[in-house]
């Protein structure tokens, strides 16, 4: 696998000697107080709290001996907008995971390129959707790729080979393959959705995709957040043939399947995170309609039947509202709160 990854690529530097940086009792404290941020009033984390110094100490021997704990996970499902298995972590493996990306995150940064959004300092989604906007200005057709069941398809085998060519310290390596052999749903295949580690390795896996897209394919524009990947070009054949050449490699090199393509023209409006891109406005997609919609009801029976102070109700409406703001859908949230308001009479 992964026998040629791109046109001339530049060999890159592994990184070594990591393991005791990230047992470091100041990195570790730093990762807890990262761990624990929107969560401090949890029973779980004032527990762990409580003997905070003696929790840090004992995971501070486990990163050095090697016997960290893995797995554990507890699973519920979210509707948001599809169905998704969601994996929590005990709270000390979310303080490991924090840990270790304090660390690593820099050598996960250095291999990505600058199409690559997710899981990443100052990028992001909006990030993503301004460049997307702006591709979609530039060129008349666009080619939307998204891989089916990304989390529960990356391959053991060949995201331990990738770590491997990124970093060359032994008890770091295995420190990974613990953490990714504690989950799977097929054999040897899949990462939990819900983990930090789970979002740099599923980042990571597609990134020699983006090598080879850009430097070998040539393609003129791209935009990937996760698995959610858009090419543009001006011509709509060879938008097409990179297309194919480029599920032709994912399935070669990363056993992966692309849904079926969606093209189209630029002017009749790209899908993309939530959104229905046009030249010269955006929209909200209907499955975002109805996740508002849905989720907005929810909120309000909440705050009527005293689950939610004002100050819970404000902390889940706002996130939710500012995503409607960056699409033209003021009229649709009025609308939407007048109906909330005529329901309560």
């Amino acid at each position: 696998m992964l026998t040629i990854l791109w046109e001339n690529q530049k060999p890159m530097k592994r990184q070594g000697q990591l393991l005791e940086q990230i047992a470091d009792l100041k990195n570790l404290y730093q990762a807890f107080y990262k761990a624990q941020k929107g969560k401090s009033s949890k029973p779980y984390v004032s527990a762990y709290r409580e003997q905070l110094q003696q929790n840090l100490q004992r995971l501070q021997r486990q990163i050095m001996s090697g016997e960290v704990e893995t797995g554990n996970y507890h699973t519920f499902t979210m509707y948001d907008p599809k169905k998704r298995l969601i994996c929590a972590t005990p709270f000390s493996q979310r303080v490991l995971h924090h840990a270790i990306m304090n660390v690593c995150h820099a050598s996960f940064e250095n291999h990505q390129l600058a199409g690559s959004f997710a899981s990443r300092s100052g990028k992001g989604t909006y990030a993503a959707l301004d460049k997307a906007r702006q591709y979609n200005q530039r060129y008349r057709w666009f080619l939307k790729l998204d891989v089916r069941k990304y989390f529960e398809s990356i391959d053991h085998a060949i995201l331990k080979q990738q770590l491997h060519r990124l970093f060359k310290d032994p008890p770091l390596l295995l420190l990974f393959e613990q953490i990714i052999d504690s989950y799977s749903t097929a054999w040897q295949k899949s990462v939990p959705i819900g983990n930090l580690t789970s979002q740099y390795f599923a980042n990571h896996f597609l990134s020699v995709a983006d090598h080879y897209v850009i430097r070998g394919l040539k393609a003129p524009a791209y935009v990937r957040y996760m698995d959610d990947m858009v090419l543009w070009h001006h011509d709509k054949a060879a938008l097409l043939a990179i297309g194919y050449r480029f599920q032709e490699f994912i399935a070669r090199e990363l056993l992966l399947e692309l849904k079926p393509f969606c093209l189209n023209e630029t002017r009749k409006g790209l899908p993309f995170l939530g959104y229905l891109l046009y030249n010269d406005q955006v929209r909200l997609a209907p499955r975002s309609k109805k996740r508002f919609v849905a989720t907005s009801l929810l909120y309000e029976v909440k705050l009527q039947m005293g689950q939610w102070s004002q100050k819970e109700f404000a902390n889940h409406a706002m996130p939710l509202v500012a995503f409607t703001e960056y699409a033209n859908a003021r009229e649709f949230r009025k609308n939407v709160y007048r109906t909330l308001v005529a329901s309560e009479e």
